[in-house]
């Protein structure tokens, strides 16, 4: 017997972290080449204050909606929102002091070592008062390490430096395997960044959603990490190891990579899990990914705006057997960019879109609003990329004047009626229309709208394995109840 798969909840976190800029892969490839660099990285690193009162920041974590950044003039960067707060029904944005608490907890092997002065004045009676910290997470928190220590293994290049307030010492990171360079204390960081933040993520969805973490069957990760050793470069499982932290006992799982297409294919395969009743209730994570922070840097300095790429985004889904309530995921009608289809915009809006829809017997415009690529634009405009949401929406529009739809004056009113601005962290998997579910699933359960489509796409060529692009969509409606 089949059952309708519908999503129970989403949570979306920020993990603000300024100091981890100098290890994201463009500000270390170009600080190797001129050490001054990171003088300027330093100097246009905003504060925490100012990350929690950013507006698309509060769209991301779900205190504001996407249609109330009209209402500030860009960029965004220059405005402050008055009494934001760092908290939200689905997530939070988490300070980069208590991060590192975090990323102790999750290293399993000991790996990271932190000041015992900041740990015990900074850290811990901060994580004492968080809401998703338990006793256990303070044991393995431990009592610290003395800075000559930490000194002398970065000295010795087994380790990797740590800090806060640009570049005060107050930790390292250790190597975990001398001969093997896929496990050097670099790459551990991006792993141990990914599992801190998506236990961050993963833990939020199940403390604010009617789901209990032994209630979980099947965990999907969607991250961009390769974690794994010389002889299984990639191998994973960060979703197992990111549910190990958050008491889903019964749970096991594996990671779906697609670049930044993985949610919307892990959204499919969690449905349909789902709906062939092999599990109950699934839980999709994507942790952050380090090696993006800062990567258009250079663009925001060129404007003398703050580095936004100074964070990391985090996500958990929980998709379960209908509740009579949460939103439908329509399993009839993903969408999919087919090998045989072509590689211009309108070949894969026709895959991801139009084929879908036609299935199901309805228009573009029938649509109440379609998530894209969500990509902030103070990011993306000023290192020369343009808007890319608003590219997306011209050419979805395009496409429904096209197939007679509508006529074609309604192209300059379409991104406002069925689409948004762009707010997500610019971290690929994090981006790709996903930030919208948790604001369609309430405004669907409000009334607000009756219908959303995610139109996730991934870049498959950057691995130089093909040159194909990716895609994949899925559709979200209105619950009438279970019949």
């Amino acid at each position: 017997m089949t059952t309708q798969p519908v999503i129970k909840g989403a949570s979306f976190v920020i993990t603000h972290t300024p100091s981890l800029v100098r290890h994201g892969s463009k500000p270390i490839r170009e600080i190797e080449k001129d050490p001054k660099v990171l003088d300027t990285i330093h100097s246009h690193l905003r504060s925490y204050e100012d990350a929690v009162a950013y507006p698309p920041n509060q769209v991301f974590i779900g205190n504001m909606r996407p249609e109330l950044l009209k209402d500030y003039e860009r960029p965004w960067t220059n405005v402050k929102l008055q009494g934001a707060d760092r908290f939200s029904q689905w997530g939070e944005i988490l300070p980069e002091d208590e991060f590192y608490g975090w990323l102790k907890i999750a290293d399993r092997y000991k790996l990271v070592s932190l000041e015992e002065q900041f740990l015990a004045t900074e850290v811990k009676p901060k994580l004492q008062n968080h809401p998703l910290i338990n006793e256990e997470d303070l044991t393995l928190l431990g009592e610290g390490v003395k800075l000559p220590d930490i000194q002398e293994k970065i000295e010795q290049g087994i380790a990797l430096p740590l800090h806060i307030n640009k570049d005060q010492l107050i930790g390292c990171i250790e190597t975990g395997h001398e001969e093997d360079k896929f496990l050097s204390a670099h790459i551990l960081l991006e792993n141990l960044c990914n599992k801190a933040s998506g236990i961050v993520a993963m833990r939020h969805a199940l403390k604010n959603f009617d789901v209990r973490p032994e209630q979980i069957g099947y965990v999907l990760g969607c991250d961009e990490e390769a974690v794994g050793d010389r002889y299984q470069r990639g191998g994973g499982n960060m979703a197992k190891s990111i549910a190990e932290h958050a008491g889903c006992v019964n749970a096991t799982g594996s990671d779906v990579k697609s670049f930044c297409c993985a949610p919307a294919h892990a959204v499919s395969i969690a449905a349909s899990l789902v709906q062939a009743g092999v599990h109950d209730e699934v839980l999709i994570i994507g942790g952050g990914c380090l090696a993006k922070l800062g990567m258009k840097y250079a663009g925001n300095v060129s404007k003398e705006m703050p580095i936004t790429e100074d964070q990391m985004g985090a996500i958990a889904i929980l998709i379960g057997k209908d509740d009579g309530k949460s939103p439908k995921i329509r399993t009839d009608a993903f969408g999919k960019h087919e090998i045989s289809a072509g590689s211009s915009a309108q070949a894969i809006y026709q895959s991801l879109v139009v084929k879908p829809l036609e299935k199901i017997g309805k228009k573009i415009t029938e649509i109440d609003k379609f998530a894209v690529e969500l990509h902030n634009p103070d990011v993306t405009e000023p290192n020369g990329n343009g808007n890319v949401p608003r590219g997306n929406y011209r050419t979805l529009a395009g496409m429904a004047v096209l197939r007679k739809e509508m006529e074609r004056s309604g192209m300059e009113t379409f991104e406002d009626k069925h689409g948004m601005l762009g707010f997500s962290p610019t971290q690929g998997h994090i981006a790709s229309a996903i930030p919208f579910l948790g604001h369609s699933r309430e405004m669907i359960m409000n009334g607000e709208i009756e219908t959303a489509m995610f139109v996730g796409k991934g870049s498959l060529f950057l691995g130089k394995m093909t040159t194909l692009s990716d895609g994949m969509s899925f559709i979200i409606e209105k619950n009438e109840g279970v019949k």
